[in-house]
């Protein structure tokens, strides 16, 4: 998200506006604690015979008996066949699930990335699985080629963005994985497959979005687009005005998504569409000072919702803060440098416009977010494990910075999202666990026999892995 470099009038204003209001209410806030008790940004003490690893947001660390970057993938199969303890991959550590944490070994594909081989006549381009999603872009770009959609950041491994269903917007743009038309996996017991619907269509839709439970997959062969540029546009609005055109805007733009400022009444909205007008100069992100704003209304006005709405509203900017032209690898990811924690449920498309306006109101009520709430849509696919199978969906997601406490995501919002038949994203938090996913995914029985089929000693499981598919672990 980007706005202009305008501050919010926080401090004399403040003071002048907040005559009248009752001490004690503003005392009770001010001895509000948002920080979350026992956060470390730093990674854990390990004892000797093993390192630390944490993953961005410093939610999930591990203390494993070590990081492996095999060199190729020879190197990785004889590792995986030979391994007495257990093993999970890891990409950029972006997830905040415990997909990684393990106290066997971690397994990074680091050096198994670049461009292998690019088809002039299909289009398709083979990557390592252990290229950054910017590092393929780029790849594609010197080619006149792109992906058809990103997500909001663009510092993951394909692999890891691929096994947890990453997914941009767009209502009629499917996630990533959905790019998939061929893959390598190192099997756990250290056997190479070669993976296509052709050849192996049961392996495929599993082996799409997989969470690391099938293996390590070294390669994929993907489809992509000729190049293209889209146009840009944000507007900073009244979030009831926004809530009653979702659809029409949706319907109207090839990506539609907003962010909505909790305690401003205010969204961002943000649009690209397809262009061929020349290239224009960016804005400027200030994401960092933003927050910092956002905070500071938290911070000093969460005791008086009216008059923290009446403060941003009278000093955000407001109407078109972006208009310009860019390469699609350009503009529709962007830095995301302040860390935080984050749920994202995906909807069934026709719940998310009465969810969303719900999740803004009980924000509002709550009054302890400062972070934007984020509103997407996606295409469905076919692969086992996505959370858009079977029908399109909107996603929801919420935020808190990685500081401060979060627990209120899982009491306050996770009930009401699994009530509107929501599946939570896979890499995002949530306490879902076997039976919760075996009545939300038609094809989990399989996906899990699948998985004992190949991995029968668990090889590739963690406590994470075993909750969600309701198997026992013995550490």
């Amino acid at each position: 998200m980007r706005l202009s470099r305008r501050s919010l009038l926080v401090g004399g204003g403040v003071a002048a506006a907040a005559v009248g209001v009752p001490a004690a209410q503003k005392l009770h806030w001010n001895g509000k604690n948002f920080a979350q008790e026992g956060y470390d940004p730093s990674l854990p003490v390990a004892p000797d015979g093993r390192v630390g690893w944490m993953n961005w947001s410093g939610a999930q660390k591990a203390t494993p008996r070590d990081l492996v970057l095999p060199v190729n993938e020879n190197e990785l199969a004889a590792f995986v066949r030979d391994s007495p303890h257990r093993v999970r991959p890891a990409g950029s550590g972006h997830s905040f699930t415990a997909l990684a944490p393990t106290d066997g070994y971690i397994l990074q594909t680091n050096y198994l990335s670049g461009l292998k081989a690019f088809d002039d006549q299909t289009g398709e381009a083979t990557f390592g699985s252990g290229t950054l999603i910017f590092e393929a872009c780029q790849a594609l770009a010197e080619r006149g080629r792109a992906f058809d959609n990103l997500p909001d950041v663009d510092v993951q491994t394909l692999a890891g963005a691929f096994s947890t269903a990453t997914h941009g917007t767009g209502e009629n743009l499917p996630a990533l994985h959905d790019n998939i038309t061929a893959f390598r996996i190192v099997s756990p017991n250290g056997d190479v497959l070669n993976v296509s619907r052709e050849i192996t269509p049961e392996l495929f839709e599993a082996g799409k979005v997989s969470l690391g439970a099938l293996g390590v997959i070294t390669e994929y062969k993907l489809r992509t687009v000729p190049a293209f540029k889209l146009r840009r546009q944000a507007i900073v609005e009244k979030i009831d005005d926004l809530l009653d055109t979702i659809e029409e805007r949706a319907a109207r733009h090839r990506n539609f998504e907003f962010f909505y400022l909790p305690g401003t009444g205010l969204a961002l909205s943000i649009t690209h569409d397809e262009t061929d007008k020349p290239v224009t100069e960016a804005a400027e992100s200030d994401d960092d000072e933003t927050m910092d704003a956002l905070k500071q209304l938290r911070d000093q006005l969460g005791w008086a919702p009216w008059l923290r709405k009446r403060i941003a509203q009278a000093n955000l900017p407001t109407g078109l803060i972006e208009d310009y032209v860019g390469w699609s690898h350009e503009l529709l990811a962007t830095t995301r440098p302040i860390r935080f924690n984050e749920m994202e449920f995906h909807l069934p498309r026709q719940e998310g416009p009465r969810t969303v306006k719900d999740v803004v109101r009980m924000l509002d009520r709550k009054g302890e977010a400062y972070w934007p709430v984020e509103y997407r849509h996606i295409a469905s696919d076919s692969a086992w494990l996505s959370p858009f199978q079977g029908g399109p969906r909107a996603s929801i997601a919420i935020h808190a910075a990685a500081d401060e406490r979060y627990g209120y995501f899982f009491k306050d919002f996770q009930p009401l999202y699994l009530a509107r038949g929501g599946r939570p994203h896979w890499g995002k938090h949530h306490s879902l666990g076997y039976e919760d996913f075996a009545s939300l995914y038609p094809a989990f029985e399989q996906f899990r026999a699948l998985r004992r089929e190949l991995d029968p000693n668990g090889k590739f499981l963690n406590p994470h892995l075993a909750n969600i598919f309701g198997e026992q672990f013995d550490a």
